[in-house]
């Protein structure tokens, strides 16, 4: 090769060619990997800028658009709302204060509940088909005094308690007595001081349709025995179908 000499007699040689260095063909897979990522994000983002602008240049369109999605993501993530809370059935009638101390039916009134024969039946009252509701302290002499519970007021003392009476009002009728024997309905309601006749519960009037344990009755409706876990149903002026009850 031919050498020429520059200035102040220094010899120069031509700058010779630098060869690419090769690529391997795992570094040409990572950089096409590389490239088309980018071009997939550049056109998602170039989509979703189309898309936002297109609603921002819709104007008042496009604002309608933007809270309808709102509404529908905020319903889709919201808890649904929880049912309201059953209303509590009417009083068919007081305790009252027929319940004074002095024996009824033969029945006394003890300063403590007995406790050799003590057993529970459940009484439920429907007039024109809405259940009514038994209060609690029938059976249960003045002054009485109350425990609110979860499940309502609960009578813990009062002057004397008769062998038939109610704690609650939900129903359940307490048969506390000295001895083990056939108590009935009517004697229960002349203790409340309530009618009961086959026209008449209380002050609810109307053809009366009793059921014990889900079969209707044919006998007397005061006959009615309180036996353990009896199911009594009284339907005064429309047949309602025997309901089911879960002792506690």
């Amino acid at each position: 090769m031919a050498r020429t000499r520059g200035p102040a007699g220094t010899d120069r040689s031509p700058a010779r060619a630098t060869r690419p260095v090769p690529r391997s063909a795992s570094r040409r897979k990572r950089e096409r990997r590389r490239e088309q990522a980018q071009r997939a994000h550049a056109q998602s983002g170039g989509r979703s800028g189309r898309f936002w602008l297109a609603l921002a240049g819709g104007g008042a369109g496009g604002i309608a658009v933007l809270v309808i999605l709102l509404v529908l993501i905020l319903r889709v993530g919201a808890s649904p709302a929880a049912p309201p809370p059953s209303p509590t059935p009417a009083l068919l009638a007081a305790a009252g204060a027929a319940a004074t101390g002095a024996p009824i039916d033969g029945m006394q009134c003890e300063s403590h509940e007995a406790s050799t024969y003590h057993v529970h039946a459940h009484l439920a009252i429907y007039v024109k088909g809405a259940l009514r509701r038994i209060p609690e302290g029938v059976g249960i002499a003045p002054p009485r005094q109350e425990t609110p519970t979860n499940a309502g007021p609960y009578v813990t003392e009062g002057k004397c308690f008769y062998w038939l009476h109610t704690h609650t009002n939900d129903g359940i009728v307490h048969v506390e007595a000295p001895a083990q024997q056939t108590f009935t309905l009517g004697e229960l309601f002349d203790i409340w001081g309530q009618p009961l006749t086959d026209s008449q519960v209380g002050p609810a009037g109307g053809t009366v349709i009793a059921y014990v344990d889900g079969q209707r009755s044919s006998g007397a409706i005061r006959d009615i025995p309180l036996g353990a876990h009896a199911l009594i149903q009284l339907d005064v002026g429309k047949d309602v179908a025997p309901r089911s009850f879960r002792f506690p």
